[in-house]
């Protein structure tokens, strides 16, 4: 593989703040990650497209003796290119030609681990190869091999091909909504046991998953490069009063997200969708931090959450670390006068205490406090209580204080606590252990 150009068709998509160069900095960034060498990378500006090449008659000569002279054999067009368009520059140009999908795509396929996103990404690859059939299938090349998402000729078997590429899409389907379905069965197996879900969210890189390392000590990967976390991951986190809830990390947004990808990791964020608490994690030494933060609303948006819907969603400004003085008060002062989310770093643990406690409260938006007195033998109402976190430690530390023991010393002696419930919890708790409950009544 010899080297890789980059080429900026105009300011494409717009994004707040977003300049060309940012763009071309996280193309190049994009290009790293399958280990390619980029010899040059230029912003184009482009005044009217051209249906067959997207960029000008000229513009296009020009890049050709460029490659020559520059041996390079792959160009990566961070925009969309039609079909029509990817094949004739690929004539035209004498060598492979990604658009941002594909590319995306292609790190996506390295990536993946887990069954689940091997399905996934090979499900969306295909969806995308699919209006690309003449020249996506390499078994029908007869002229010249490629890198990426390149085939050639064949046109005699285009017809069969497809067949078998729809067969292998339905089979795909297939396994995706086996997916959905367990993923369903799991969250219900946590619903019924009173365990709230959080979804960690953010823009690539942003340090999701090195804040889900830090929260729960797992070992997710958290390295330093765009979309090393794909497979999301799911661990138990218990919060300061003892409440535990189920933590998911999930694959890392950007800006122009490939549709099939959306489409076919529906399964994965719907992690995100039925969260009680969704964690928008923010790179806060970013320069670009505003327009992520925007791609990645409106990404939420896109499947079906949204504020404005009564989502609850959480701003968590992470690497602290990477910020001097100056910046940092600036973004907590921002921070406390909006209430919009706080300021972490989950390389240090820097405000980790706080962050957790901010989880806690949002969590129990629409809970009460309730004094319950239990039979002398409700031990498994208190065990379930504790488990749930719902036991509020100061009212209870009071109780005893004024009332005895509350967990009662005596065989004969009821149990009174003070707990914190929702609705739902409420309901679970009467109907598991109506039998072990003499009272129950609201507290201010």
């Amino acid at each position: 593989m010899g080297y890789t150009w980059i080429l900026l068709p105009g300011p494409g998509r717009p994004r707040q703040t977003e300049t060309p160069d940012s763009r071309l900095a996280e193309t190049k960034r994009l290009a790293a990650a399958l280990g390619l060498r980029v010899a040059e990378a230029r912003s184009v500006r482009i005044r009217k497209p051209t249906a067959a090449t997207l960029f000008g008659s000229g513009f296009v000569r020009k890049v050709r003796e460029d490659l020559r002279s520059t041996s390079s054999d792959l160009v990566i067009v961070d925009g969309i290119l039609s079909p029509i368009q990817q094949r004739n520059l690929e004539r035209e140009w004498e060598c492979t030609v990604l658009d941002r999908t594909a590319v995306i795509l292609k790190i996506f396929a390295i990536r993946a681990r887990s069954r689940e996103g091997r399905v996934q990404v090979e499900h969306a690859r295909l969806s995308y190869e699919k209006s690309r059939l003449v020249r996506s299938w390499t078994h029908l090349e007869r002229q010249r091999g490629g890198f990426g998402f390149l085939g050639g000729p064949g046109e005699t078997q285009i017809e069969a091909d497809r067949r078998s590429l729809d067969a292998r899409l339905a089979k795909l389907d297939s396994q995706l909504k086996r997916i959905a379905r367990n993923r369903r069965t799991q969250r219900g197996g946590r619903q019924r046991s009173g365990m709230k879900s959080v979804a960690l969210v953010g823009y690539t890189n942003a340090g999701k998953s090195s804040l889900f390392n830090r929260l729960c000590d797992a070992d997710a990967d958290a390295r330093d490069m765009l979309f090393a976390t794909l497979d999301t991951s799911i661990r138990r986190l218990r919060l300061p009063h003892g409440r535990l809830v189920a933590l998911s990390d999930t694959v890392g947004f950007i800006s122009n997200l490939p549709a099939e990808l959306v489409a076919a990791f529906r399964a994965t964020l719907l992690e995100v969708t039925e969260a009680d608490l969704v964690l928008h994690v923010i790179d806060a030494s970013s320069e670009e931090w505003e327009a992520q933060r925007a791609c990645v609303i409106e990404t939420l948006e896109e499947i079906g959450v949204r504020q404005s819907a009564g989502a609850q969603i959480l701003e968590v400004h992470n690497k602290a670390d990477a910020l001097n003085a100056e910046q940092s008060q600036a973004i907590t002062r921002r921070l406390d006068r909006t209430g919009r989310g706080v300021l972490v770093s989950a390389k240090t643990g820097e405000n980790i205490s706080c962050f957790l406690k901010r989880m806690e409260q949002l969590l129990d938006t629409g809970t009460s406090c309730f004094r319950i007195l239990l039979e002398p033998h409700g031990g498994s109402v208190l065990a379930w209580l504790y488990g749930q976190g719902a036991i509020e430690p100061e009212r209870n530390l009071l109780l005893q204080k004024d009332e005895g023991d509350a967990c009662g010393s005596a065989s004969s002696t009821p149990i009174e606590v003070v707990a914190r419930l929702s609705p739902s919890d409420r309901h679970r708790l009467q109907h598991r252990f109506g039998d072990e409950i003499r009272e129950m009544h609201a507290v201010s």
